[in-house]
């Protein structure tokens, strides 16, 4: 590989919230895949989400507060300023169009990357990154895929800790600053995110 090549990862989800997991395999992804740069891009309109995200313009605000620290990270706001349904593959393209020298790591969770073949030019989304699933080094590959592709793998434990999970905490009423940080915490209370309705 060229000394020139720089190996970018791309790390993309709804982040409503962001909270420790996430934090976590953003680390493990800069320092296992040894990463030059990890673009955090927090979905636009989410295709394959029933419900409603939180206005993105709060979703980047918690990203930019999550993972404050990690110098390599990027808080990509691309997908959030695109009109329409956010699909991977056109974020893809478009990254690889400004680092043409690049090598792009795409960083999914064990769920996502058994959905794969349901995603917008999935295939094509194989031709331009490399995708590492979080999980455990002896897990079972979430799905086939064609030759000559197949998953990178991340060695990440599980984490017992979800956004669906720290919403119902947030509308029960519940503390979750230890699952999302300090400064997240402050920000949902600060704009009343996740409140119960009525």
């Amino acid at each position: 590989m060229s000394a020139a090549l720089r190996r970018i990862g791309v790390f993309g989800g709804a982040f409503d919230p962001p909270h420790a997991g996430h934090r976590a395999l953003a680390q493990a992804a800069l320092q296992q895949l040894q990463l030059d740069a990890l673009h955090l891009v927090p979905t636009g309109e989410a295709w394959h989400k029933a419900r409603r995200l939180s206005p993105a313009a709060h979703r980047l605000a918690m990203v930019q507060a999550a993972f404050d620290g990690l110098a390599q990270v990027v808080v990509d706001p691309r997908e959030t300023r695109r009109s329409g349904p956010s699909y991977t593959v056109d974020t893809l393209r478009e990254l690889q169009a400004e680092f043409p020298d690049s090598q792009l790591f795409l960083i999914v969770g064990q769920d996502q990357a058994a959905a794969l073949p349901t995603w917008r030019a999935w295939q094509e989304v194989l031709e331009r990154a490399s995708v590492c699933v979080a999980g455990r080094p002896d897990a079972a590959p979430p799905v086939s895929l064609p030759a000559p592709h197949q998953f990178l793998r991340l060695d990440f434990p599980l984490q017992d800790i979800s956004a669906t999970d720290i919403r119902r905490r947030i509308a029960c009423g519940e503390g979750v600053a230890p699952l999302v940080g300090a400064a997240v915490a402050r920000y949902i209370a600060d704009h009343h995110l996740y409140q119960p309705l009525g």
